[in-house]
C-alpha cells in the first residue's frame, strides 16, 4: 500500500494550548538535560482531554467503556468531511446544514465536522464555537455513525448549558474527538483517518496524533 499524502489533523500541545474551562492546564518542562545528565527527558503534565483528543464513553457514562476498552476500529476508517464553515459563533449545526452529505454517512464512517474554528486557536473566539444539535446527532446515530470529530473545542454548546450530544454518543459507546485541525487540507476523496489513543488504563480519554491519509 502506498500513501500518497498525509495531513496532520492535530494541534500542537504546548503550555498555551487551550483547554475546556476547568480542565487541567498543560505544563511541559525539562526533567533532565544533556548538559547535566547526558540525555534529554521531559515532564508532561496534561489532562486526558488536552489538545486533539478522543473521549471514551466513560467520560460521560458512569459504567461506559474506558479508553483502553474501546475497540480500535472506532479510531480508524474512511472519513467524511462535512463543510459547516458558514456557522456563526455559538450556532447549532443542524441536519439541513449537512443534508448534501447525508447519503455518505454509513456504519464505519468517521464524520469530520469542518467548522473552520481551528483558525481561532489562541483567541477568545475559540471558546465561542458552533456545536452539534441533538437532532443532528440522533440522525447520524440512526445511520450507524459512531465516531464524531470536530475542529473545535467541544461538540456541545460553548456556554456549558447542555451535554446532550456527548450523552447521546457515549450512551451507545460511540467516540467523540475534539480540537482537530486542518480539515481544509483534506483535498482528496475517501480520506483514511486514524486517531489512535494512548493505551491509558481505566480512564476517560486520551490525546491523539490524528492524520488523514490519501491511499
Amino acid at each position: 500500500m502506498q500513501i500518497k499524502k498525509i495531513v496532520d489533523l492535530s494541534i500542537p500541545v504546548t503550555n498555551e494550548t487551550p483547554v475546556y474551562p476547568g480542565d487541567p492546564k498543560p505544563h511541559l518542562c525539562s526533567a533532565a538535560n544533556i548538559e547535566e545528565h547526558g540525555y534529554n527527558v521531559s515532564e508532561l503534565n496534561i489532562g486526558s482531554h488536552t489538545g486533539t483528543h478522543v473521549d471514551a464513553p466513560y467520560h460521560i457514562v458512569k459504567d461506559g467503556k474506558k479508553i483502553d476498552e474501546v475497540s480500535l476500529d472506532h479510531f480508524a476508517g474512511e472519513g467524511v468531511v462535512l463543510d459547516v464553515t458558514d456557522k456563526n459563533p455559538g450556532a447549532g449545526i443542524t441536519i439541513d446544514d449537512i443534508r448534501d452529505g447525508l447519503d455518505k454517512l454509513q456504519p464505519g464512517k468517521i464524520v469530520l465536522f469542518h467548522t473552520g474554528w481551528d483558525a481561532h486557536v489562541g483567541t477568545d473566539l475559540y471558546f465561542e464555537h458552533p456545536y452539534l444539535t441533538i437532532e443532528l446527532v440522533h440522525e447520524l446515530l440512526e445511520r450507524g455513525v459512531r465516531t464524531f470529530f470536530i475542529d473545535a473545542l467541544n461538540i456541545d454548546p460553548p456556554d456549558g448549558s447542555s451535554f446532550q450530544a456527548h450523552e447521546a454518543i457515549t450512551g451507545v459507546n460511540g467516540i467523540i474527538g475534539e480540537n482537530f485541525t486542518n480539515f481544509d487540507q483534506i483535498d482528496f476523496d475517501a480520506p483514511f483517518i486514524t486517531a489512535f489513543p494512548l493505551k491509558l488504563s481505566g480512564i476517560d480519554g486520551s490525546p491523539v496524533r490524528a492524520v488523514a491519509m490519501e491511499l
